[in-house]
């Protein structure tokens, strides 16, 4: 098991900078979820880890060793690519093993360590077919367990359920997050899937352009974002932003909407607003904190939002609805059951205890 150091770490592609200056801390068995959109450095972060990339500048170290000259095969790394890369002309078993075979382990290890492997990922039936006779899934276990024999320092995964369908990402996501917890290994899992990221880490580290906006657990994330990007970013369907500005109504801090909406903030915020009446403002609220308002439905924090619905999405165990506010297209999710139709007229509420109120200018939270 081990720790991962990063300190200050550069990479240029000519004159693009890809990575920029990342400092980061990994610790001792975490599972650590690097996502981002495309492009945004997480792969070649992962690749420098790995060894496979050259860094331009700063340090990676390795229980507080740095590897920055070492070869990719002495820093005692595992890696599970997007594509399966399995040899086509050796049976499960011998691709499997073919890591150990490499470093000359003796036989009866290799059967131990291949047959401990194969049952961990219910692959133990399938270990004397070939490749072309397995599923996506199946070939994507093989190539998960040619890393776990290794009991390597660090485990490594670059995108490896992108080629999957959605029945099996599903899948998948679970046998790694069962693997972790049975291997108790440090793991270091990159996706550009927001839903990827928050079933199966730790700890998210959120990148976009060579840089990292915001770190930590995925709740802490998705509720306490650090600006507009990562609101909108981790959440499905994703936060929506309404433009907005900021009022006191009898010291009471409140937002105005278009078509002359009023939504009361919280009044323990006051002090955050005071002085600023006026300031124009996003108001970000996630489709999952509205709710259709009901008899008697009266709850501190809740604010009663009148709409018309445009557009309907059953989506089984719940119902999104599309409705605007001026020029603004919101989506909330309601429960299954929800038997709205298009033009219908209703009410919802609103949880303002769980907005967020974005400065439109430096995109931060307020």
């Amino acid at each position: 098991m081990a720790e991962l150091s990063l300190r200050g770490v550069h990479k240029f592609y000519g004159k693009v900078h890809a990575v920029c200056g990342i400092d980061l801390e990994i610790p001792d068995k975490e599972l650590t979820v690097l996502v981002g959109p495309s492009g945004c450095g997480k792969s070649t972060l992962l690749r420098m880890i790995a060894g496979l990339e050259e860094i331009n500048d700063g340090s990676i170290a390795i229980d507080g060793n740095v590897v920055n000259d070492v070869r990719p095969k002495d820093r005692d790394v595992a890696m599970v690519f997007q594509n399966y890369a399995l040899y086509p002309h050796m049976s499960v078993f011998e691709n499997i093993a073919f890591g150990l075979r490499m470093r000359k382990t003796p036989n009866a290890e290799v059967e131990e360590r291949v047959k401990r492997a194969a049952e961990m990922l219910g692959i133990p039936d399938l270990v004397e077919r070939m490749p072309r006779q397995l599923s996506g899934g199946q070939r994507q276990r093989v190539a998960m367990g040619r890393a776990m024999v290794r009991d390597a320092k660090l485990y490594l995964f670059d995108e490896p359920l992108s080629n999957l369908d959605a029945q099996l990402r599903d899948e998948m996501r679970t046998e790694i997050k069962r693997l972790h917890q049975d291997l108790q290994s440090t793991m270091i899992y990159v996706t550009h899937d927001q839903v990827e990221a928050m079933t199966l880490a730790d700890r998210i580290v959120l990148l976009r352009d060579g840089i990292i906006e915001q770190q930590g657990a995925p709740l802490e994330l998705y509720e306490r974002p650090a600006n507009k990007f990562v609101a909108g970013f981790l959440g499905s369907p994703s936060m929506n932003f309404i433009p907005a500005k900021i009022e006191l109504d009898g010291g009471a801090p409140a937002v105005r909407l278009a078509d002359d909406v009023r939504l009361h903030l919280p009044a323990a915020r006051a002090g955050e607003f005071s002085g600023a009446a006026g300031r124009n403002v996003l108001l970000g609220i996630r489709p999952e904190h509205m709710h259709r308002q009901r008899e008697g439905d009266d709850q501190p924090g809740f604010e009663a939002l009148p709409i018309r619905v445009e557009i309907v999405e059953p989506m089984g165990a719940n119902t999104l609805i599309n409705f605007h506010i001026g020029g603004t297209s919101i989506l909330a999710r309601l429960d299954a059951y929800a038997d709205e139709k298009p033009g219908a007229e209703l009410t919802l509420l609103v949880d303002m205890n769980r907005a967020v109120v974005i400065d439109p200018e430096s995109e931060k939270i307020i």
